[in-house]
């Protein structure tokens, strides 16, 4: 399967997810190009982008695991217009 550059967006509001969260990232460390994240002291919450290259699926999953946890969001950008 053909590998797709994107940019996963994550919004943490709840930060007792955040172990889970890295926990998770760990177990796609392969793919991840960089991460950058932001806190936004004022709201009480973090701004995360990550950069990964990977399939389709895996992309898909990653954002999902991340987005199952408990006040975190997550949405993808593809690379090609997808």
């Amino acid at each position: 399967m053909e590998n797709k550059v994107a940019v996963i967006a994550v919004i943490v509001e709840d930060m007792e997810s955040v172990e889970k969260f890295n926990a998770i990232l760990h177990d796609y460390a392969q793919y991840i190009i960089g991460r950058m994240g932001i806190p936004y002291r004022t709201k009480k919450m973090n701004i995360i982008s990550i950069a990964i290259d990977a399939p389709h699926d895996v992309i898909s999953a990653l954002a999902g695991k991340i987005g199952n946890l408990k006040g975190i969001s997550a949405k993808v950008a593809y690379s090609g217009g997808e």
